[in-house]
């Protein structure tokens, strides 16, 4: 098991913006490769705290295990993703490069993010968004008109809300359904409560990358 007490970014394969990277360890971010993403970590320069992965897309295995930790698990039940979750520990954990470039990998992030929603403090970041998967409701800063996307991971009914442009207040949300793309922030405090614990999704724009890791430690 790798545990960090400080926040940790799990980095893999698809779509990874170098200077996030660097942005991330100038912050004091640990950086995990999931198999071949630590070859993305090794071009923006920097070094792995670990690689994890059954390591079949590893560019030069014997060069990164002379530097790093490398943790190999062989088993083919689950991702490179799931394995990077389930062997380490940290109070808030980032996955940046597990979506773009292939839909069934982006997919099977979420499905993670699903599974291990109840447990970790997850954002998954792409090109574009943040999205912090949240158990339980959650309270931030908007500006107004600002987008404030909520997603369903399962069927969810939410018991109220404040401060979104189209309130949240008795609806149920679920995939194949009504969903919650694209509301706005009404300016000032948001606030949304769920009625129950079911994870759910939160997804602004990738510039509120650090005030959604706050949010995510302080949410109920």
């Amino acid at each position: 098991m790798v545990v960090f007490d400080r926040p940790m970014a799990i980095v893999g394969g698809g779509a990874v913006d170098p200077a996030l990277l660097v942005e991330l360890a100038a912050r004091g971010v640990a950086l995990v490769g999931a198999d071949g993403g630590a070859d993305a970590i090794g071009d923006a320069g920097l070094l792995p705290a670990a690689i994890i992965g059954d390591l079949d897309s590893l560019a030069d295995r014997s060069e990164w295990e002379a530097r790093t930790r490398v943790i190999h698990i062989p088993e083919q039940l689950t991702t490179d993703f799931q394995k990077s979750l389930y062997s380490t520990r940290a109070p808030v954990t980032l996955a940046l490069g597990m979506t773009g470039k292939r839909l069934d990998h982006t997919l099977a992030a979420l499905s993670a993010v699903l599974e291990y929603a109840p447990t970790r403090k997850l954002l998954l970041v792409d090109e574009v968004d943040v999205a912090l998967a949240v158990v339980g409701p959650i309270a931030f800063e908007a500006v107004e008109r600002e987008r404030v996307s909520i997603h369903p991971l399962l069927p969810i009914s939410f018991s109220h809300s404040t401060g979104l442009f189209y309130p949240m207040d008795g609806l149920t949300l679920e995939p194949g359904g009504l969903i919650g793309t694209s509301n706005e922030g009404t300016g000032g405090r948001v606030e949304v409560v769920p009625v129950d614990d079911t994870p759910w999704l939160l997804i602004l724009g990738k510039e509120r990358l650090w005030d959604l890791i706050e949010a995510s430690q302080s949410a109920a």
